[in-house]
């Protein structure tokens, strides 16, 4: 089993920066892959950003391409999503999740393809 904790989410002005984390503890954080995915009222949730255990790998939706960066940090079994320029469609609750994969370069974006969720954090960006 896997647990995770999000932070970081908050309110801010658009064109401002959020940087969330994502806590893991229980399991080995580094044969992880790990992803982002956000929730606005209404919608389904969706992929942000991906990345492999390793963190050589990432995928970003077309969406939040050259704005958003997704990092981790094994030694501290966290990974983290850089916000920059946010805009009032970035309006979400923002989700992490971690499914367990014996290959160091995948990453993976279908909601199905996670094992592990955390609560979420509620991002709103204001106009």
């Amino acid at each position: 089993q896997v647990q995770l904790v999000e932070s970081g989410g908050g309110l801010v002005q658009a064109g401002g920066s959020l940087r969330l984390s994502c806590a893991a503890s229980g399991r080995t954080f580094s044969s992880y892959a790990m992803g982002w995915f956000r929730q606005a009222p209404g919608k389904e949730r969706d992929v942000v950003a991906a990345i492999s255990w390793s963190g050589g790998r990432t995928y970003y939706a077309d969406s939040v391409k050259g704005r958003f960066t997704i990092s981790r940090d094994n030694a501290k079994n966290t990974v983290y999503l850089q916000m920059n320029s946010l805009k009032p469609e970035d309006t979400a609750v923002y989700y992490c999740a971690a499914r367990e994969t014996p290959s160091r370069t995948s990453w993976y974006r279908g909601r199905d393809e996670y094992e592990y969720w955390g609560q979420g954090t509620q991002v709103t960006v204001s106009s």
